[in-house]
Formats: structure tokens, sequence, C-alpha cells
């Protein structure tokens, strides 16, 4: 089985799937007044939905090996760890055919919204260090049912995950 080492997200390596920012630690140019400091436009998405703010909680597997991803064919992802750093898992658009040789994870540091672009393979983030992990899932309202492919891997397209 490949095996994929998860690698701390940078700007560089996480590029081809999306952008991230991390929320508890803003930079750059502020808009100040008296009392506050604010980052406007960090992360930016299109909708012509109303868009739905959904927590998951996803449990540490024993041994973080990979069977299923799933898509968004016109839908963007944005997933905010709340309580642990997460291990996403991301594959680049291919038509609807997983390519999982190119798959790679990224150690996300609690309160980073990550931003995945639309038709980049992936599925639930898993905790990085706790038992379990508490996430929040921003997208288009009803995506899970309107346009989520989920494609269970063949052996040699299944992989685990090692920190």
């Amino acid at each position: 089985m490949k095996t994929i080492k998860a690698e701390p997200i940078t700007n560089e390596a996480f590029a081809p799937f999306g952008q991230f920012y991390t929320m508890d630690k803003p930079e750059g140019y502020a808009l100040c007044g008296e009392l506050h400091k604010f980052y406007p436009d960090r992360v930016n998405a299109d909708s012509n939905h109303r868009v739905g703010y959904s927590p998951i909680v996803v449990k540490k597997p024993e041994k973080m090996v990979i069977t299923q991803q799933e898509y968004h064919t016109t839908t963007w992802e944005m997933i905010l760890p709340l309580d642990d750093d997460m291990i996403l898992h991301c594959a680049p658009a291919s038509a609807g055919t997983p390519v999982t040789d190119l798959a790679k994870a990224f150690i996300v540091p609690k309160h980073t919204l990550v931003k995945m672009n639309a038709a980049i393979w992936h599925l639930a983030p898993l905790p990085a260090n706790k038992e379990q992990l508490t996430a929040m899932i921003i997208l288009p309202e009803c995506t899970y049912a309107n346009d989520c492919t989920v494609v269970d891997l063949s052996e040699e397209q299944q992989f685990e995950i090692v920190k």
C-alpha cells in the first residue's frame, strides 16, 4: 500500500488545491479602529446559493488508511479545524477518476481556514493529535446532496497517511 507523509501546509504546496489562512494569527494589512483590527477578505468564494455552516466530528483511526475520496464538480469546500490540528488529504481534479498517485496530505493547524477548489479529491479531515476532531465544514447549502461524488478506492488506489 502506498504511504503518504503528512506535511505542514504551505502556500506553495497547497496552491494547486486551494487557499488557506490562519484565522487566530492574522497578518498583513488591517482596517483599524479604536478597539479593533479587521483583516478583510483573507479567503473568499462565490456562491449563487445560501451557504451552510456544518460541524463535523471525526474520530482518530488506528491507521489513516484512505479507502474513499469525494469531489464536488462545481463547488468549493471550506474546513476550519476547531479543537485540534487536522490532517487533510487532497488530489488534483481529474474528471471523475481518482488520481491517488498525486495525492498529498497536509497538517493544518487548528483555527486555519482551508478552502479547496471545486473538483479537488478529498474526504473528511482527520485528527492530527487528539482522539477526536471537531471542525466546521462550509459549503453552499445541500452540496452533500446535489454535488458530491464519493468513490470507493480500489486496493491499488488506497493509501495510508503517516505523520
